[in-house]
């Protein structure tokens, strides 16, 4: 059990990554957490723990956990530990603990034939046209699957042809979309998104809406990707980072700056972006304009 001092630093620490860092709920959550398992392990006062003690507990932990895993569990009491230096007095005894060397994984992405195909859908009620809506956007943006579904219709600008994003930590970014993804936002919202509200249950400001006429969900959001791919025939696990990684691989095969792809996907470093050049020599460079009016005819007959 943790005693109620350290406890005290564990709910000053939590307050600090939410005021301070204005990191998101779920990431608090995910760094206390992996903070408090730590130090019930140890079961020692924070002024006695070492370095040692720190590097003998991911050792503990590699055959439990991914490499991934890790390098957060490692980040979580480095961050911790530098916390309680700079503002408790303590000394940092993570400062030289070092993260696991990640090997290079390249994202799974589609190839533009096969998201050709997936946005290939039929249309033919309201829920057609909300996940071609859907579809499009994802692609189109890049967004996160957290970021889609919370979006509303104040933060689509049909006009400008743009959409309001507030991604992780809650930092707010504006992301260009393309025509067709405009047209069939345009579609859905205008003809269609009434059409899923539930008689008797109050409207609501919602933008992509479920068939109980509420927000979706990250499960219903997968699930209903799923759904399309496989009638589609395309036999791959397709989700929505599936779709957020064919965007940024296709941007930069087209001839997007990295800057411009770390800026449109909300990374706060620019090396998490770097992961998307490994195809860019392959292809000839072409204007990210050109590529996504891939549709305009589709779009504009339906408009």
């Amino acid at each position: 059990m943790i005693d109620i001092e350290i406890k005290e630093y564990i709910d000053d620490y939590s307050n600090y990554l939410k005021v301070d860092k204005n990191y998101s709920l779920n990431t608090i959550e995910s760094y206390i957490r992996d903070i408090r398992f730590f130090l019930d392990y140890l079961h020692k006062n924070i002024i006695d723990i070492t370095k040692k003690d720190i590097e003998n507990y991911i050792i503990s932990n590699l055959t439990v956990y991914n490499e991934s895993s890790i390098n957060r569990i490692i980040a979580s009491i480095k961050g911790f530990f530098k916390y309680l230096s700079m503002y408790k007095g303590f000394i940092n005894v993570s400062e030289d603990v070092e993260c696991l060397k990640r090997k290079k994984t390249l994202p799974k992405y589609l190839s533009v034939e096969e998201v050709d195909k997936l946005l290939n859908i039929k249309l033919e009620n309201a829920f057609d046209y909300r996940n071609k809506a859907i579809l499009e956007l994802l692609y189109a943006t890049g967004l996160r699957a957290s970021e889609l579904i919370n979006l509303n219709l104040s933060n689509i600008n049909l006009v400008n042809m743009v959409v309001n994003v507030y991604g992780k930590g809650s930092k707010e970014r504006i992301v260009p979309i393309s025509k067709i993804a405009i047209n069939y936002l345009d579609l859905y919202i205008n003809q269609y998104r009434n059409m899923l509200f539930v008689k008797g249950k109050k409207t609501n400001d919602v933008l992509f809406l479920n068939n109980h006429g509420e927000r979706m969900t990250r499960q219903g959001l997968y699930k209903m990707i799923g759904k399309v791919a496989l009638a589609q025939g395309i036999n791959k696990e397709i989700t929505p980072h599936v779709l957020r990684h064919s965007f940024a691989t296709h941007m930069i095969e087209y001839g997007a700056d990295i800057r411009s792809v770390q800026e449109l996907l909300g990374h706060e470093n620019v090396i998490t972006t770097e992961v998307y050049t490994h195809l860019a020599d392959n292809f000839i460079k072409e204007s990210y304009k050109e590529y996504f009016n891939r549709s305009t005819k589709e779009g504009e007959s339906h408009v």
